[in-house]
């Protein structure tokens, strides 16, 4: 792992993006306050819920992946070591989820030249890397050209990541007020923007414990080492 502003090691998942490419943007600077400790450090399937994200959105071909740390940022830190990605602190975590998703966005724009950045939640474990890299595709066509301002991932009638935001919108997310801006973004693309339906399992979170326990029973497995 690399760290925002310093070179990244020679790798086709860490390094600057082309613009036929979309990068990965993944959202990992919650506070964890219902789970009583940090939700991204949870073990499932023998790694921890932020490497498994990253994990997905390299295996998806998804390139540069910008982590975006808050809480408890040098532990979460430490379970990136060596994954193909780039952290960056976003010291307004506390002030909500929009803070983080334009501060990543912010950093695509700034540090590559990808076509389109894949908004992802280190806490959706089920999200898997043939979801993200369906909705790569919906939106760039062959050579990079977008053809859609959003790919908003639905889940029944819940939108929910991974949602793509095509380099042009990036601007205009950057300006709106941080609170809602992505429903906002919604709001105003959802009659262009191309909309993929998944399987409402696929929509499982951990914010609590009980979210736990049930994500590792929906897998299978066992939570390894804590």
């Amino acid at each position: 792992m690399s760290e925002a502003g310093r070179p990244a090691p020679s790798s086709s998942s860490s390094s600057s993006s082309s613009s036929s490419s979309a990068a990965a943007v993944v959202l990992a600077a919650g506070s964890s306050t219902r789970m009583g400790e940090n939700k991204l450090l949870l073990s499932l399937d023998g790694q921890p819920l932020v490497a498994r994200a990253v994990r997905a959105a390299a295996a998806a071909g998804l390139a540069p992946i910008v982590v975006v740390l808050g809480h408890e940022a040098e532990r979460v830190r430490a379970a990136l070591d060596g994954l193909p990605c780039r952290a960056v602190v976003n010291p307004d975590h506390a002030r909500g989820k929009g803070t983080s998703l334009q501060l990543g966005i912010a950093e695509v724009a700034r540090a590559t030249d990808a076509a389109a950045a894949v908004i992802m939640l280190a806490d959706m474990p089920f999200v898997s890397a043939e979801m993200l890299a369906a909705v790569a595709r919906a939106a760039l066509r062959d050579g990079g050209a977008a053809r859609a301002p959003m790919v908003i991932s639905r889940y029944g009638e819940v939108n929910a990541p991974p949602i793509l935001y095509d380099r042009a919108t990036f601007a205009e997310l950057a300006a709106l007020p941080a609170q809602a801006c992505g429903k906002e973004m919604v709001r105003r693309h959802r009659a262009r923007a191309v909309f993929l339906d998944w399987p409402e399992a696929a929509l499982a979170d951990v914010d609590v414990p009980e979210d736990y326990r049930r994500v590792l029973a929906g897998s299978g497995a066992g939570g390894g080492d804590r």
